[in-house]
């Protein structure tokens, strides 16, 4: 469980490709040690498992799955990944809560630049764009957000600089792909109203 606020990034140094998937390299300073394999670890929103830590790097295994369902299918060296451990009983939860179930992936459309934050347009599929509610959060690439905005399969979020600063949100560029989480709360909700119905 984790709640979207990044405080550490780390950069992909080696990607070795499995016949079930990949094996991920990052060099980071979030502050890991070997006593911390099993850990799971937020990467760019998706929960994955620490096989290895050894001089600021860090290694995690991705399965076809988590390829077909998230931007890393198309991750490449020298990229930056947002990373955020598991939460702790009594932590102040700052963000919302996100689980590391990434549901899809979404394209940023436009950037507009609002004195020194911005507004990121994204497009998401159809089948997700129903369950996005205006001023609900979102977690993009592991960051909580809020949703200011949705027209058709078009949503807005305002990014604040100190955001910017902490996060890759800050490398995006247009046609860029990034993982969405939609609120855990809004997918129950729409599975009782379709229950219901």
């Amino acid at each position: 469980m984790f709640n979207g606020i990044i405080y550490k990034t780390g950069t992909i140094i080696k990607i070795d490709k499995r016949k079930n998937g990949i094996n991920l390299f990052l060099r980071t300073e979030l502050k890991l040690s070997k006593n911390n394999i099993g850990m799971s670890i937020s990467c760019d929103g998706v929960c994955l498992t620490l096989i290895s830590c050894k001089r600021g790097i860090i290694e995690f295994f991705l399965s076809k799955e988590t390829l077909n369902r998230s931007k890393f299918k198309k991750i490449k060296k020298g990229e930056k990944i947002n990373l955020e451990t598991p939460l702790k009983k009594g932590q102040d939860i700052s963000g919302h809560i996100c689980q590391g179930h990434v549901d899809t992936t979404a394209k940023l459309i436009n950037k507009i630049n609002k004195d020194k934050a911005y507004i990121f347009e994204f497009l998401i599929d159809n089948n997700y764009q129903k369950l996005l509610v205006e001023k609900a959060s979102i977690s993009i690439n592991g960051v909580s957000l809020t949703i200011s905005k949705i027209s058709g399969k078009k949503f807005q979020i305002w990014i604040i600089p100190h955001t910017l600063k902490l996060t890759n949100l800050s490398n995006l560029k247009i046609k860029d792909i990034v993982n969405i989480e939609i609120d855990i709360l809004s997918k129950y909700v729409k599975k009782y109203i379709n229950e219901k119905e």
